[in-house]
Protein backbone atom coordinates (compact mmCIF):
# COMPACT_ATOMS: atom_id res chain seq x y z
CA UNK A 1 0.00 0.00 0.00
CA UNK A 2 2.93 2.35 0.42
CA UNK A 3 3.50 3.12 -2.98
CA UNK A 4 0.19 4.96 -2.77
CA UNK A 5 0.46 6.89 0.33
CA UNK A 6 2.40 10.05 1.23
CA UNK A 7 5.14 11.03 0.86
CA UNK A 8 5.85 8.55 -1.72
CA UNK A 9 2.83 9.55 -3.73
CA UNK A 10 3.65 13.16 -3.98
CA UNK A 11 6.96 12.15 -5.02
CA UNK A 12 5.73 9.81 -7.77
CA UNK A 13 3.94 12.73 -9.19
CA UNK A 14 6.34 15.03 -8.45
CA UNK A 15 8.64 13.15 -10.90
CA UNK A 16 5.62 12.19 -13.61
CA UNK A 17 5.26 16.01 -14.20
CA UNK A 18 6.78 16.18 -17.60
CA UNK A 19 4.95 13.00 -18.18
CA UNK A 20 1.24 14.43 -17.23
CA UNK A 21 1.63 17.94 -18.83
CA UNK A 22 2.92 16.05 -22.18
CA UNK A 23 0.18 13.72 -22.65
CA UNK A 24 -2.54 14.19 -25.35
CA UNK A 25 -5.83 12.21 -24.80
CA UNK A 26 -6.53 9.52 -27.37
CA UNK A 27 -9.93 8.00 -27.79
CA UNK A 28 -10.01 4.94 -29.03
CA UNK A 29 -12.58 3.11 -31.13
CA UNK A 30 -12.66 -0.45 -29.98
CA UNK A 31 -15.64 -1.60 -32.20
CA UNK A 32 -19.15 -2.55 -31.43
CA UNK A 33 -19.15 1.47 -30.87
CA UNK A 34 -16.99 1.00 -27.81
CA UNK A 35 -14.67 3.72 -26.91
CA UNK A 36 -11.95 4.07 -24.14
CA UNK A 37 -10.27 6.95 -22.97
CA UNK A 38 -6.16 7.20 -23.47
CA UNK A 39 -3.21 9.32 -22.94
CA UNK A 40 -0.03 9.28 -25.35
CA UNK A 41 3.14 10.81 -24.97
CA UNK A 42 6.21 10.78 -27.29
CA UNK A 43 9.62 9.72 -26.35
CA UNK A 44 12.25 12.68 -27.22
CA UNK A 45 14.66 9.95 -27.77
CA UNK A 46 12.05 7.82 -29.75
CA UNK A 47 13.44 4.13 -30.30
CA UNK A 48 10.38 3.12 -32.48
CA UNK A 49 8.63 1.25 -29.89
CA UNK A 50 5.12 2.23 -27.67
CA UNK A 51 4.77 0.53 -24.35
CA UNK A 52 0.89 0.43 -23.49
CA UNK A 53 -0.29 0.16 -19.68
CA UNK A 54 -3.16 -0.63 -18.43
CA UNK A 55 -4.37 0.07 -14.39
CA UNK A 56 -5.60 -2.33 -11.82
CA UNK A 57 -9.31 -2.56 -11.31
CA UNK A 58 -10.98 1.17 -9.67
CA UNK A 59 -7.47 2.78 -10.60
CA UNK A 60 -7.07 4.94 -13.66
CA UNK A 61 -4.13 5.88 -15.81
CA UNK A 62 -3.22 8.34 -13.12
CA UNK A 63 -2.20 5.62 -10.98
CA UNK A 64 1.00 5.87 -8.99
CA UNK A 65 1.81 2.71 -10.03
CA UNK A 66 0.93 3.59 -13.82
CA UNK A 67 2.89 6.88 -13.45
CA UNK A 68 5.67 5.79 -11.46
CA UNK A 69 6.40 2.97 -14.60
CA UNK A 70 5.35 5.33 -17.18
CA UNK A 71 7.91 7.91 -15.89
CA UNK A 72 10.49 5.26 -16.69
CA UNK A 73 9.86 4.01 -20.02
CA UNK A 74 9.21 7.40 -21.41
CA UNK A 75 13.03 8.10 -19.78
CA UNK A 76 14.40 4.71 -21.47
CA UNK A 77 13.03 6.22 -24.70
CA UNK A 78 9.82 4.46 -24.82
CA UNK A 79 5.86 6.04 -26.55
CA UNK A 80 3.77 5.72 -24.08
CA UNK A 81 0.30 4.94 -24.26
CA UNK A 82 -1.92 4.69 -20.67
CA UNK A 83 -5.45 3.24 -21.33
CA UNK A 84 -8.62 3.90 -19.00
CA UNK A 85 -10.58 0.69 -18.45
CA UNK A 86 -14.67 1.30 -19.34
CA UNK A 87 -15.57 3.41 -16.16
CA UNK A 88 -12.43 4.18 -14.81
CA UNK A 89 -10.88 7.23 -14.71
CA UNK A 90 -14.01 9.47 -14.95
CA UNK A 91 -15.17 7.69 -18.30
CA UNK A 92 -18.53 6.64 -17.02
CA UNK A 93 -19.98 8.36 -19.37
CA UNK A 94 -18.65 7.39 -22.38
CA UNK A 95 -20.05 4.22 -22.84
CA UNK A 96 -23.64 3.12 -21.70
CA UNK A 97 -22.85 -0.40 -20.57
CA UNK A 98 -21.46 -1.14 -17.49
CA UNK A 99 -18.04 -2.22 -16.65
CA UNK A 100 -17.23 -6.09 -15.47
CA UNK A 101 -14.29 -8.03 -15.69
CA UNK A 102 -15.35 -10.07 -18.43
CA UNK A 103 -15.03 -7.38 -21.34
CA UNK A 104 -11.98 -8.38 -22.77
CA UNK A 105 -13.68 -7.26 -26.25
CA UNK A 106 -12.85 -3.79 -24.79
CA UNK A 107 -9.39 -4.31 -24.45
CA UNK A 108 -8.60 -6.11 -27.35
CA UNK A 109 -10.61 -3.69 -29.50
CA UNK A 110 -8.34 -1.17 -27.44
CA UNK A 111 -5.03 -2.56 -28.47
CA UNK A 112 -6.26 -2.98 -32.13
CA UNK A 113 -6.63 0.73 -32.39
CA UNK A 114 -3.28 1.29 -30.23
CA UNK A 115 -1.96 -0.20 -33.44
CA UNK A 116 -3.57 1.45 -35.64
CA UNK A 117 -2.84 4.91 -34.44
CA UNK A 118 1.10 3.46 -33.81
CA UNK A 119 1.57 2.24 -37.57
CA UNK A 120 4.78 0.76 -37.89
CA UNK A 121 5.51 0.63 -33.66
CA UNK A 122 6.01 -2.58 -32.00
CA UNK A 123 4.05 -3.00 -29.19
CA UNK A 124 5.21 -3.90 -25.31
CA UNK A 125 1.87 -4.09 -22.82
CA UNK A 126 2.23 -4.25 -18.96
CA UNK A 127 -0.32 -4.33 -16.98
CA UNK A 128 -1.03 -4.43 -13.04
CA UNK A 129 -3.50 -6.32 -11.53
CA UNK A 130 -6.89 -6.83 -13.23
CA UNK A 131 -5.07 -5.10 -15.77
CA UNK A 132 -2.34 -7.73 -16.07
CA UNK A 133 -4.92 -10.26 -16.53
CA UNK A 134 -6.71 -8.46 -19.17
CA UNK A 135 -3.30 -8.10 -20.74
CA UNK A 136 -2.85 -11.67 -20.22
CA UNK A 137 -6.07 -12.75 -21.74
CA UNK A 138 -5.84 -10.47 -24.52
CA UNK A 139 -2.51 -11.98 -25.62
CA UNK A 140 -4.32 -15.12 -25.30
CA UNK A 141 -6.51 -14.74 -28.41
CA UNK A 142 -6.35 -15.25 -31.98
CA UNK A 143 -6.98 -10.93 -32.90
CA UNK A 144 -3.91 -9.96 -30.86
CA UNK A 145 -2.15 -7.22 -33.43
CA UNK A 146 1.06 -9.11 -35.09
CA UNK A 147 2.76 -5.62 -33.23
CA UNK A 148 2.89 -7.32 -29.65
CA UNK A 149 5.97 -7.93 -28.77
CA UNK A 150 4.90 -8.90 -25.15
CA UNK A 151 3.41 -8.53 -22.31
CA UNK A 152 4.56 -8.40 -18.82
CA UNK A 153 1.00 -8.65 -16.25
CA UNK A 154 2.48 -7.46 -12.18
CA UNK A 155 0.61 -8.95 -9.37
CA UNK A 156 -2.12 -10.06 -12.04
CA UNK A 157 -5.79 -11.69 -10.95
CA UNK A 158 -5.23 -15.92 -11.52
CA UNK A 159 -8.28 -17.22 -9.94
CA UNK A 160 -10.80 -14.33 -9.19
CA UNK A 161 -12.59 -16.61 -6.97
CA UNK A 162 -10.17 -17.28 -4.36
CA UNK A 163 -9.17 -13.25 -4.62
CA UNK A 164 -12.52 -12.45 -3.67
CA UNK A 165 -12.64 -15.08 -0.76
CA UNK A 166 -8.76 -13.71 0.50
CA UNK A 167 -10.41 -9.79 0.08
CA UNK A 168 -12.97 -11.14 1.97
CA UNK A 169 -11.26 -13.25 4.88
CA UNK A 170 -7.90 -11.52 5.24
CA UNK A 171 -7.57 -8.61 3.44
CA UNK A 172 -10.02 -6.58 4.84
CA UNK A 173 -8.36 -3.41 4.60
CA UNK A 174 -8.37 -4.12 0.35
CA UNK A 175 -12.19 -4.84 0.51
CA UNK A 176 -13.45 -1.40 2.66
CA UNK A 177 -11.01 0.01 -0.07
CA UNK A 178 -12.15 -1.79 -3.26
CA UNK A 179 -16.26 -1.32 -1.66
CA UNK A 180 -15.72 2.69 -0.97
CA UNK A 181 -14.02 3.09 -5.13
CA UNK A 182 -16.53 1.07 -6.41
CA UNK A 183 -19.64 2.51 -5.08
CA UNK A 184 -18.12 6.05 -6.26
CA UNK A 185 -17.90 4.76 -9.20
CA UNK A 186 -21.00 3.51 -9.64
CA UNK A 187 -22.74 6.58 -7.94
CA UNK A 188 -21.08 8.52 -11.40
CA UNK A 189 -22.18 5.75 -13.20
CA UNK A 190 -25.98 6.35 -12.31
CA UNK A 191 -25.48 10.07 -12.50
CA UNK A 192 -24.09 9.69 -15.93
CA UNK A 193 -27.09 7.50 -17.11
CA UNK A 194 -29.78 8.66 -15.34
CA UNK A 195 -32.95 6.37 -15.41
CA UNK A 196 -31.09 3.69 -16.60
CA UNK A 197 -29.23 2.71 -13.45
CA UNK A 198 -29.93 2.56 -9.61
CA UNK A 199 -27.46 1.06 -8.06
CA UNK A 200 -28.25 2.67 -4.39
CA UNK A 201 -29.71 -0.92 -2.55
CA UNK A 202 -26.94 -2.75 -4.02
CA UNK A 203 -24.29 -0.63 -2.43
CA UNK A 204 -25.94 -0.54 0.86
CA UNK A 205 -24.70 -3.87 1.84
CA UNK A 206 -21.26 -3.71 1.73
CA UNK A 207 -19.91 -6.52 0.50
CA UNK A 208 -18.14 -7.02 -2.05
CA UNK A 209 -19.85 -10.75 -2.75
CA UNK A 210 -23.12 -9.53 -2.48
CA UNK A 211 -22.26 -6.28 -4.60
CA UNK A 212 -21.19 -8.56 -7.47
CA UNK A 213 -23.48 -11.15 -7.72
CA UNK A 214 -26.36 -8.69 -7.88
CA UNK A 215 -24.78 -6.97 -10.63
CA UNK A 216 -23.75 -9.76 -12.40
CA UNK A 217 -27.24 -10.92 -12.54
CA UNK A 218 -28.75 -7.60 -13.59
CA UNK A 219 -26.27 -6.40 -16.30
CA UNK A 220 -24.38 -9.89 -17.40
CA UNK A 221 -25.52 -13.10 -19.64
CA UNK A 222 -24.26 -14.69 -16.19
CA UNK A 223 -26.43 -16.78 -14.34
CA UNK A 224 -24.06 -16.19 -10.97
CA UNK A 225 -21.50 -14.94 -9.41
CA UNK A 226 -19.40 -18.03 -9.79
CA UNK A 227 -20.26 -18.25 -13.37
CA UNK A 228 -18.89 -14.88 -13.51
CA UNK A 229 -15.29 -15.32 -11.36
CA UNK A 230 -14.61 -18.30 -13.29
CA UNK A 231 -15.46 -16.21 -16.94
CA UNK A 232 -12.26 -14.15 -16.01
CA UNK A 233 -9.79 -16.33 -14.70
CA UNK A 234 -6.60 -17.59 -16.13
CA UNK A 235 -5.15 -20.47 -14.58
CA UNK A 236 -5.72 -24.09 -16.13
CA UNK A 237 -5.25 -24.06 -19.81
CA UNK A 238 -6.60 -20.37 -20.61
CA UNK A 239 -2.98 -19.33 -21.64
CA UNK A 240 -2.02 -22.24 -23.64
CA UNK A 241 -3.48 -20.03 -26.72
CA UNK A 242 -0.65 -17.18 -25.93
CA UNK A 243 0.02 -15.57 -29.18
CA UNK A 244 3.49 -13.71 -27.71
CA UNK A 245 5.84 -13.90 -25.09
CA UNK A 246 4.43 -13.26 -21.84
CA UNK A 247 5.80 -12.61 -18.17
CA UNK A 248 4.36 -12.47 -14.54
CA UNK A 249 5.84 -10.97 -11.75
CA UNK A 250 4.10 -11.90 -8.36
CA UNK A 251 5.01 -11.47 -4.76
CA UNK A 252 4.66 -14.69 -2.46
CA UNK A 253 3.23 -12.42 0.02
CA UNK A 254 0.49 -10.84 -2.12
CA UNK A 255 -2.35 -10.73 0.59
CA UNK A 256 -5.23 -10.93 -2.23
CA UNK A 257 -3.33 -12.84 -4.89
CA UNK A 258 -2.60 -16.72 -3.40
CA UNK A 259 0.61 -17.54 -4.54
CA UNK A 260 -0.34 -21.22 -4.71
CA UNK A 261 -2.47 -20.62 -7.62
CA UNK A 262 0.91 -19.64 -9.61
CA UNK A 263 1.30 -23.40 -10.14
CA UNK A 264 -2.17 -23.79 -12.01
CA UNK A 265 -1.18 -22.01 -14.86
CA UNK A 266 -0.87 -23.27 -17.75
CA UNK A 267 2.68 -24.79 -18.66
CA UNK A 268 3.82 -23.05 -22.27
CA UNK A 269 7.09 -21.82 -23.04
CA UNK A 270 5.78 -18.42 -23.90
CA UNK A 271 4.59 -17.73 -20.01
CA UNK A 272 7.50 -17.18 -17.51
CA UNK A 273 6.63 -16.29 -13.93
CA UNK A 274 9.18 -14.81 -11.12
CA UNK A 275 8.70 -15.05 -7.61
CA UNK A 276 9.56 -12.65 -4.89
CA UNK A 277 9.43 -13.26 -1.59
CA UNK A 278 8.18 -9.84 -0.96
CA UNK A 279 6.62 -6.80 -2.94
CA UNK A 280 3.05 -7.06 -1.20
CA UNK A 281 0.08 -6.48 -4.38
CA UNK A 282 1.75 -4.10 -7.01
CA UNK A 283 4.43 -2.92 -4.25
CA UNK A 284 7.62 -4.24 -4.71
CA UNK A 285 9.23 -1.45 -3.01
CA UNK A 286 12.86 -1.53 -2.44
CA UNK A 287 13.47 1.87 -0.68
CA UNK A 288 11.12 4.33 0.26
CA UNK A 289 11.54 7.09 -2.38
CA UNK A 290 13.53 4.85 -4.57
CA UNK A 291 12.82 2.81 -7.90
CA UNK A 292 10.23 -0.31 -7.61
CA UNK A 293 11.44 -3.72 -8.25
CA UNK A 294 9.06 -4.04 -11.03
CA UNK A 295 9.34 -1.01 -12.69
CA UNK A 296 13.16 -2.47 -13.29
CA UNK A 297 11.35 -6.17 -13.95
CA UNK A 298 9.36 -4.01 -16.79
CA UNK A 299 12.20 -2.58 -18.60
CA UNK A 300 14.23 -5.89 -18.34
CA UNK A 301 11.80 -7.85 -20.07
CA UNK A 302 10.69 -5.52 -22.60
CA UNK A 303 14.65 -5.54 -23.34
CA UNK A 304 14.00 -8.92 -23.76
CA UNK A 305 11.03 -9.13 -26.01
CA UNK A 306 13.18 -6.66 -28.56
CA UNK A 307 15.52 -9.15 -29.23
CA UNK A 308 12.67 -11.04 -31.25
CA UNK A 309 12.66 -10.32 -34.63
CA UNK A 310 10.02 -7.58 -35.63
CA UNK A 311 6.40 -8.53 -37.21
CA UNK A 312 7.70 -12.72 -36.16
CA UNK A 313 4.74 -14.47 -34.28
CA UNK A 314 5.79 -16.35 -31.27
CA UNK A 315 3.81 -19.81 -31.01
CA UNK A 316 3.65 -22.07 -28.54
CA UNK A 317 4.07 -25.05 -30.46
Amino acid sequence: MLPSLPPRRGVTRLRARTLRRSATALLLDCGAGVRLQAWRNHSSAPRGATAVLLHGWEGSVDSCYVLSLGTRLLAAGYDLVRLNLRDHGGTQALNHGLFHSCRLDDVSGALRAVAWHCAGARLYLAGFSLGGNFLLRAAAEPGLPASVAGVVAISPVLDPAHTLTALEQGARVYHSYFVRKWSASLRIKQRCWPGDYDFAARMRSRSLRRMTDELVCAHTEFADVNCYLDGYAITGGRLLTLQAPARILAALDDPIIPAADLARLAATPLLQVERTAHGGHCGFLTSLFGPAYCDQYVLEQFAHFEQVPGGVRLSAA
